[in-house]
């Protein structure tokens, strides 16, 4: 008997039900004609996290060298776009171009962080 390792379809069921609550909550906002609830930028990043989970499980599952790498460069080219992700914030803050309450946001920089950081661990693993 076969030993299968049902993770990565896991991941990947989990993140098209997020898919389908983001793009539920976001269809609602637009009928709605308002911003979307803080709930949907969570849902987006859920969902962006799930997918690549789900690709990058068998990168991963294995403690070795290219993982640790692929964790580390990953962390680290994040760190970078956060940076700029902060700066780009603060100017819209700072020239009021949009109008961005505190939560907001933290609720953007949320999402931000964590698909950035799943999404340059995507790429590196692709990569190498």
């Amino acid at each position: 008997m076969e030993n299968k390792d049902y993770m990565p379809r896991t991941y990947f069921i989990l993140g098209v039900l997020n898919l389908l609550l983001f793009g539920f909550t976001a269809f609602i906002a637009f009928m709605a004609k308002a911003a979307p609830p803080h709930i949907t930028y969570l849902l987006f990043a859920f969902t962006v996290m799930s997918f690549s989970l789900s690709y990058l499980y068998n990168h991963l599952k294995e403690n070795d060298e290219r993982a640790k790498m692929i964790r580390q460069k990953g962390m680290f080219y994040s760190y970078f776009a956060l940076l700029f992700y902060y700066f780009i914030l603060i100017l819209i803050i700072e020239f009021d171009i949009f109008p961005l309450t505190a939560i907001d946001v933290l609720y953007v920089l949320i999402m931000l962080t964590i698909s950035t950081i799943f999404i340059s661990q995507v790429i590196l693993a692709k990569r190498n």
